[in-house]
């Protein structure tokens, strides 16, 4: 069976963090139910349309756990899906409560993330995080109780309240629990403007201090098991995220909910941005598609090698004409060439030398 996608997006959050650009929003929670049932007829379109069966599912955000456990899975019992289907949804650590996480468990889903950023005080204030210091631990006991077996993280460095002590502790503290999660994701902040992080210069990340940070995560997770993957994640063996490598190996996948992206034999869809918006067309019968392009096949092939390139499969040798002046930056082996560990922070001087960018 080949690989297929299925992504939700819930754009609902109780607060929305400092640096975040993704469309969120902290005062809509009045449209879940119509959100929901816009996002459900939504999906018995494209199953008019021959949607196929999901091999992953992921509800991402914004902040899923915002609806109720029983709208969340209203949405996925009507997706189809494959027999061994990953499903995974994305749960803010303070909403990680037994109770929610046997729900999602009961309902069918098996694999959860969780945004935890840090485990230091001053950094999940500088970040703008609710949730306390304590919450990994909280988290690994629920998990675990709820009957999980596979599940992420996600940590992130560059904050200008975090020292590398402090990145130090926090995977000390991951690592560290009597269930450690067996994923870990961790992304390097980005200011991104009309944020509040963006808009003041005072609190965007020092360069060179995120790649030594970046470095450390890479150092602590390998030497603790962990598998480097992609760019921004590490897994233990047999937990990588399917649903990944979706989008890693340019499959194909249905994106539902406002702003929620798609992409199909070479075609890139997406709907419009606000759930306002989103609802009122799918209630009018409309297809609530924001845009759309449609991707030549030179674009095709950059595409395939610039993800490739980000992930520990790497490219052919060929895919370059020459790695002299990158040569600091990646690693060749049996004719593939992958990024060194500080060619995954500079991953954009590499992927300029392909062929394909040209």
């Amino acid at each position: 069976m080949s690989e297929f996608g299925v992504y939700v997006h819930v754009p609902f959050c109780a607060h929305r963090c400092d640096y975040c650009a993704f469309a969120t929003y902290a005062d809509r929670d009045h449209l879940m139910g119509d959100y929901v049932d816009a996002v459900v007829t939504e999906i018995g379109w494209a199953l008019q349309g021959g949607m196929p069966a999901a091999t992953s599912v992921f509800f991402g955000g914004g902040t899923p756990s915002r609806l109720a456990p029983e709208e969340l899975l209203r949405i996925l019992h009507v997706i189809p899906r494959s027999s061994d289907c990953e499903v995974t949804v994305e749960c803010n650590p303070e909403d990680a409560s037994l109770e929610r996480l046997r729900a999602y468990f009961n309902g069918g889903v098996n694999r959860m993330s969780f945004g935890v950023q840090s485990t230091q005080p001053a950094v999940l204030a500088d970040l703008g995080r609710r949730h306390g210091t304590m919450a990994h631990e909280a988290v690994s006991r629920a998990v675990l109780e709820a009957g999980f077996l596979t599940w992420n993280m996600d940590l992130i460095v560059g904050s200008r309240a975090e020292t590398l002590e402090d990145v130090q502790r926090t995977l000390d503290d991951l690592v560290g629990l009597e269930y450690p999660p067996p994923h870990l994701s961790c992304y390097a902040l980005t200011p991104e403007k009309g944020t509040p992080l963006g808009d003041d210069p005072r609190r965007h990340p020092d360069e060179d201090d995120t790649a030594d940070a970046y470095d450390l995560v890479g150092e602590v997770l390998e030497a603790h098991g962990y598998e480097w993957e992609e760019i921004s994640n590490w897994a233990r063996p047999g937990h990588e995220c399917r649903h990944n490598h979706v989008y890693w190996d340019q499959g194909d996948y249905l994106g539902f909910g406002s702003a929620a992206h798609s992409h199909q034999r070479g075609r890139r869809f997406w709907n419009v941005r606000t759930p306002d918006r989103y609802i009122a067309m799918v209630q009018n019968g409309e297809h609530p598609l924001g845009g759309e392009e449609v991707l030549d096949q030179a674009t095709k092939q950059f595409e395939r090698d610039s993800l490739s390139l980000r992930t520990r499969r790497g490219v052919a040798v060929e895919a370059f004409d020459s790695l002299d002046e990158i040569s600091h930056l990646v690693r060749v082996s049996e004719g593939r060439v992958t990024l060194a560990p500080r060619g995954r922070l500079l991953a954009n001087q590499v992927i300029v030398r392909l062929k394909s960018s040209t």
